[in-house]
């Protein structure tokens, strides 16, 4: 009964917040869809025939597999709430000339829920070496994470050191950190109402147990989310296409699972592991304005990984993968060169 109550409460709360905050929200919606339409991008239009890899828990993860005659494999890891589809204009980049594998991580985009207790950044490592062992068996590979992606890829290294410098010739780690983050920032996109509150941890495991009516509050306040999106995930303004796409894979993803990897940000703790990407080429690449990891958890994983570059895209947010999508493609390809291979 008393945690019904205390449901019913945090809902209220959000629901009193997401009201207050509608018709400001409102207009700044419009003011978004008034931006200059760029280029308009087709999100979500680049696919490959999927394969299907099953990790060591049983949960299926959907991959898609661009080849091409190249003598290395891009294997890239996608953000917490995205799916593969984010890594849009890096997949156009490189379709065609370079070998490239993406993945919806667990319980994400079209892959399979993950087993109560295994929605971990540690898993995520497992998953990511099932996936270069069932896709990617033999030639070198490069690995590029964005947020909880780059996460996956330290996992990997603290797990299997071995593999770098090996199997794995270089890595790229966007927007992304090893430890020290508020995971607070990271839940604001997809519940906005909640911002600046101090009970977002509590407030998580208690809404968890009623995801779907939490759902049904996102959309009501889709306004709210947009705006949120667009503030918190971008630096400059951006078309409003990418907003919307952006917002479009936040909301698709249940607030179950947002709740179930959410403890493991709080928790991560492995900047002591990262020395281990000294031994192939990594490059370290962030926008200067992101919010969500801040600029200097690069910063720190740059002078924590010996020989690492780093490319600070100025004015850019957390998406730097879309919003710079042209200074991260370029920053792929120094890191290509620097493996030994010519994209």
């Amino acid at each position: 009964m008393r945690m019904r109550t205390h449901l019913l409460g945090a809902t209220a709360t959000a629901l009193g917040l997401a009201a207050a905050g509608a018709g400001v929200a409102a207009r700044q919606r419009r003011a978004i869809s008034r931006r200059h339409p760029g280029d308009n991008p087709a999100f979500g239009s680049l696919r490959a025939e999927p394969v299907t890899v099953v990790t060591d828990d049983g949960t299926p993860l959907h991959v898609e597999v661009d080849e091409a005659d190249s003598p290395v494999t891009l294997v890239f890891c996608h953000g917490y709430a995205l799916n593969l589809d984010c890594w849009h204009f890096q997949r156009e980049h490189y379709r065609g000339r370079v070998r490239a594998v993406y993945y919806d991580q667990r319980s994400h985009g079209r892959s399979g829920r993950s087993p109560i207790g295994h929605a971990t950044i540690d898993q995520l490592g497992q998953d990511l070496l099932t996936v270069l062992d069932h896709v990617v068996p033999e030639g070198p590979v490069v690995l590029v994470g964005h947020s909880m992606g780059g996460m996956t890829i330290v996992a990997l290294a603290e797990q299997h050191p071995e593999l770098f410098g090996d199997r794995v010739v270089g890595a790229a780690l966007v927007s992304t950190t090893a430890g020290g983050l508020d995971p607070s920032r990271i839940l604001l996109p997809m519940v906005p109402g909640w911002a600046g509150s101090r009970g977002v941890h509590r407030g998580v495991a208690t809404l968890a147990r009623g995801h779907r009516a939490v759902d049904g509050l996102r959309r009501i306040g889709r306004n709210i989310a947009l705006v949120a999106t667009d503030e918190l995930a971008f630096g400059d303004d951006v078309p409003a296409s990418y907003v919307t796409f952006v917002d479009r894979m936040l909301s698709a993803t249940p607030f179950e699972v947002v709740a179930e990897f959410f403890p493991g940000f709080s928790e991560l703790d492995k900047f002591d592991h990262v020395g281990v990407l000294a031994k192939v080429p990594t490059a370290v690449i962030c926008g200067t304005d992101d919010k969500l990891t801040s600029i200097g958890h690069s910063r720190k994983l740059q002078a924590r990984i010996g020989g690492s570059t780093i490319l600070e895209c100025h004015g850019a947010g957390h998406m730097v993968i879309l919003e710079r999508s042209d200074e991260v493609n370029g920053e792929l390809d120094k890191l290509l060169s620097q493996a030994g291979v010519d994209a």
